[in-house]
C-alpha cells in the first residue's frame, strides 16, 4: 500500500463546507454555499473506496464538513459517519463493521484489548476534535448565568434544586432567579460526552459529585434524558427551568443559553482558545501504548482564561489494517483532519479549537507508520 508523505500544508481556503446525512450520500451544500477545495492540501493524497466510520455525535458536524470537503477533493472515495454515540463507536470498531470509531473518551483495558485484536496489532486514539463542553439552559427571563463548580455539581445531584437556591444566587447577584424547579437534563445512551464532563465534576467536586466516572449517566440520578446531543438540546429546549450539557458546536447551531463556569476567581465564557489551553498544559494519559496519543486532562487548573470542562474527541484507528485500500484510505482521510485546513474547517463549522503543531507532528507520526 502507498503510503503519502507529510508535507507543508498549503493555505487553501476551505469554505461552505457541506452538511451531508449521518450516513453518508451525494454531498449536498449547507444553506446554499458550495465545497471547495479542487484539491487536498500539500502532502495529503487522495485514496478510492469506501470508508465506514462512526461513534461519538460531537464530532458530527465537523465531520460532515470533513467528509464532504474530503469527497469533493477526492471523487473517487467515499467516507461514511454514523453518529451512534462513542461507546457504540466503540463497540462496533472492535467488532470490525467500522474502519474508524469517533470516541470522546479512551478506551478502558477491555476495549483496548478487543479494539487490538480486530486490528491484529495497536489500536490507537488520535486527538483530532477539541471542543468545550457547554452548560446549556433554558430560564425564561434569564439570558446570562455563572455557575461555580460546586453549584453545578450540585445540580446534577439533584441536592439543588430550585433555580432561586442561595448558592446560585451567589454566583449571580444581579440576576432575578425564579421561583422555579431546576430539571437536569442528561444523556440517556452511553456517551463520551457524559464521561468528560462528569470526569470533570469528580476533579474539581468531589463532594458534591459522589459518583464513579462513567460514561453512563448515574442511575440513581432519576431525571429527564435524551439520545445523543440533539436529544438532550431538544429537551432543554422543550422546558422552562432545563439545564443540561452538550459539545459547545451544539449552541450556537441551536441558539442556546450557555453558563460561564467559575475557574479561581473569576467566571470563564467557553471558546476554541479558552479549551485549547487546558489541552495543551495536560499530560499524556497514564498506561497507554507507545505511539498512542491520549491526553489526561487536568480538570483543577486555575489558570486564568482557561475554560475547564473540555472534550477531546479522538479518532480510533488500526497501526495495520489487513485490507490495504481501507488502510489507505483511513490513512488518507485522517491526514487531511490533522492539517491545518481540515482543522480549520472543523474551526469554522463546529467551534472546535484547531491542534497544535506538536499534536499534528505526532500524529503524522503514527499515520507514517500506518501500513497494510
Amino acid at each position: 500500500m502507498k503510503l503519502s508523505k507529510y508535507g507543508k500544508f498549503a493555505g487553501v481556503a476551505l469554505a461552505g463546507a457541506l452538511a451531508l446525512s449521518a450516513c453518508g450520500g451525494d454531498p449536498e451544500p449547507a444553506g446554499g454555499g458550495s465545497a471547495s477545495p479542487a484539491a487536498l492540501p500539500e502532502g495529503v493524497e487522495c485514496a478510492p473506496g469506501t470508508l465506514n466510520a462512526g461513534g461519538a455525535t460531537s464530532q458530527e458536524l465537523a465531520m460532515n464538513a470533513w467528509r464532504s470537503a474530503y469527497q469533493s477533493a477526492c471523487p473517487d472515495a467515499t467516507v461514511n459517519y454514523d453518529p451512534t454515540g462513542s461507546g457504540a463507536g466503540r463497540t462496533n470498531f472492535a467488532d470490525g463493521a467500522i474502519a474508524l470509531a469517533g470516541s470522546d473518551a479512551v478506551m478502558d483495558a477491555e476495549e483496548q484489548a478487543a479494539a487490538d485484536e480486530r486490528c491484529g496489532g495497536q489500536a490507537v486514539h488520535l486527538p483530532l476534535y477539541i471542543s468545550p463542553i457547554a452548560v446549556i439552559f433554558n430560564l425564561e427571563g434569564v439570558d446570562e448565568l455563572n455557575l461555580s463548580p460546586e453549584v453545578i455539581a450540585g445540580i446534577f445531584n439533584q441536592e439543588i434544586t430550585n433555580w432561586n437556591d442561595e448558592a446560585i444566587a451567589a454566583d449571580n447577584p444581579d440576576a432575578e432567579l425564579p421561583d422555579l424547579e431546576i430539571t437536569p437534563v442528561n444523556r440517556s445512551d452511553e456517551s463520551g460526552t457524559t464521561e468528560n464532563f462528569v470526569a470533570y465534576l469528580s476533579a474539581v467536586a468531589p463532594d458534591a459529585w459522589p459518583h464513579e466516572v462513567s460514561g453512563d449517566w448515574p442511575s440513581e440520578l432519576s431525571s429527564q434524558s435524551g439520545q445523543g446531543s440533539a436529544g438532550v438540546v431538544t429537551t432543554v429546549q422543550g422546558g422552562n427551568g432545563t439545564i443540561g450539557y452538550v459539545d459547545a458546536s451544539q449552541v450556537a447551531a441551536n441558539d442556546l443559553s450557555s453558563a460561564r463556569v467559575g475557574v479561581g476567581e473569576e467566571f470563564v465564557e467557553f471558546s476554541p482558545e479558552a479549551a485549547a489551553a487546558i489541552v495543551d498544559s495536560s499530560p499524556a494519559a497514564e498506561g497507554v501504548a507507545e505511539g498512542d496519543l491520549a491526553i489526561e486532562l487536568d480538570y483543577t487548573t486555575e489558570e486564568a482564561g482557561v475554560y475547564p470542562i473540555v472534550l477531546i474527541s479522538y479518532e480510533i484507528i488500526c497501526t495495520s489494517y489487513e485490507n490495504a485500500e481501507e488502510g489507505a484510505l483511513v490513512q488518507s482521510f485522517v491526514s487531511y483532519l490533522a492539517s491545518e485546513d481540515g482543522q480549520q474547517v472543523a474551526a469554522t463549522e463546529a467551534g472546535s479549537a484547531p491542534i497544535s503543531e506538536t499534536t499534528r507532528e505526532n500524529v503524522m507520526a503514527v499515520l507514517e507508520g500506518l501500513g497494510a
